[in-house]
């Protein structure tokens, strides 16, 4: 039932609305969902809103307010282990798309690296209005993909509209986050270990935080998925350094089997 709830609504229930407002009072919830009985719609979710996007828009300063929920969306899967301030999505896409300028020199011959920062800079972009939609939610594949579809027509061809100026940037990033999608070209693949690999930090990075007492090894498997060998190695560096750090203190961590087993394939 619980279960349910959580992803019929999408609300912060009032433990976790204390923990993130003690430090920032302006996060926001991912974005609500209709009654049971009705299906979800951007227009739905529109309503909510303090102010909704006019209509027919003349300039792209309304699609910057709905891209403006990106900052203030906390990415749902650490919250559920109550970490304080948790990243939002627009932290994470950030950190994948330095991560795509990085690239290792024998791939970023193959690859079209100002794309792969485009990608993975909106590949996420649905969430503004969609939410972090996680497994626990209860949200099918399929449904999930209508619901940023959807979410995509309309940020990029209502709210970039012809008449904003701004329509070939619009089309621009309903291709690119299609691409993404599709995951075939070798550009998305490699935006797609980025995204693994960028988890993969941020969970040591707040187990550290969390000096011993937060154990997110349940995120260790997203690792075992990357595909790419340069990524594999960047990966298998994290979780070297992250089992050093359980080492220090005197703990083994969630996930321990996985790490092992990838480090075995790799030393």
């Amino acid at each position: 039932m619980e279960r349910a709830k959580r992803a019929a609504h999408h609300v912060i229930n009032s433990s976790e609305t204390d923990l993130l407002s003690s430090s920032d009072p302006n996060i926001s919830a991912t974005a609500a969902a209709p009654p049971l009985d009705e299906p979800w719609s951007v227009q739905q979710v529109l309503t909510t809103l303090p102010s909704p996007p006019p209509s027919n828009p003349t300039t792209p300063i309304p699609f910057l307010h709905i891209l403006e929920r990106l900052k203030t969306t906390p990415r749902e899967g650490w919250r559920r282990f109550s970490i304080l301030s948790p990243e939002s999505i627009a932290d994470h896409m950030y950190r994948m798309s330095i991560l795509t300028l990085l690239c290792p020199s024998p791939l970023r011959k193959k690859l079209d690296i100002p794309r792969c920062t485009l990608l993975a800079l909106c590949h996420d972009m649905a969430e503004s209005l969609v939410g972090d939609i996680t497994p626990l939610d209860g949200v099918k594949k399929a449904e999930k993909t209508r619901r940023e579809g959807e979410t995509m027509d309309y940020l990029t061809k209502q709210l970039l509209r012809v008449g904003t100026g701004c329509e070939e940037g619009g089309t621009l990033l309903r291709e690119a986050w299609e691409e993404y999608e599709d995951s075939v070209t070798p550009e998305a693949k490699f935006v797609h270990d980025i995204d693994k690999l960028e988890l993969v930090i941020q969970m040591m990075e707040y187990e550290r935080r969390g000096q011993g007492n937060v154990d997110l090894g349940e995120f260790v498997r997203v690792a075992d998925k990357i595909e790419m060998e340069e990524m594999k190695e960047w990966c298998r560096d994290v979780l070297r350094e992250r089992q050093e750090y359980w080492d220090g203190v005197g703990k083994e961590p969630g996930g321990t089997d996985i790490s092992k087993r990838i480090l075995g394939r790799g030393d």
